[in-house]
């Protein structure tokens, strides 16, 4: 076997790991021409963040502690707080949020849930077959509404 073929069965496996993890990271649809489109895995987090910010009576999106400190190092994200299961074209969305003071914390969660369904099926054409909001405090720096 010459050198050029030993570096090419060599560079050939990190070529395909390094796809199958792009691959791991996005969402692939097929279309009606034979392609496929690829959206990152992000990107539907940031589409589900900007809609749960767009619903009156949210403060904020609340994550993790791990999220939380690399936000504060200078990393913002608007996937803060949003967590997604794919299965197949469906998809579970969960959202960690803060409730203003003073808002019904029940309209306030519904509405949530109508936002992140409409806004990622109207985006990215996936069905989200469900919404889960976890409220996990109120913020009364916020004044009443």
């Amino acid at each position: 076997m010459s050198e050029k073929e030993r570096k090419t069965k060599n560079t050939a496996p990190q070529d395909q790991s390094a796809e199958n993890a792009a691959t791991r990271d996005c969402t692939s649809i097929a279309t009606e021409s034979g392609g496929v489109i690829q959206i990152a895995n992000d990107v539907v987090s940031n589409i589900a963040g900007l809609a749960v910010m767009e619903v009156e009576g949210v403060s904020k999106l609340t994550g993790n502690i791990t999220k939380e400190l690399i936000t504060k190092l200078g990393r913002k994200s608007l996937s803060k707080g949003i967590r997604l299961d794919f299965s197949g074209n469906e998809l579970k969305v969960d959202v960690s949020i803060e409730v203003k003071f003073g808002y019904n914390i029940v309209n306030v969660s519904k509405n949530v849930q109508d936002r992140v369904r409409s806004n990622i099926n109207t985006m990215t054409g996936l069905k989200v077959n469900m919404v889960n909001v976890r409220v996990s405090g109120i913020d009364t720096a916020s004044g009443e509404k």
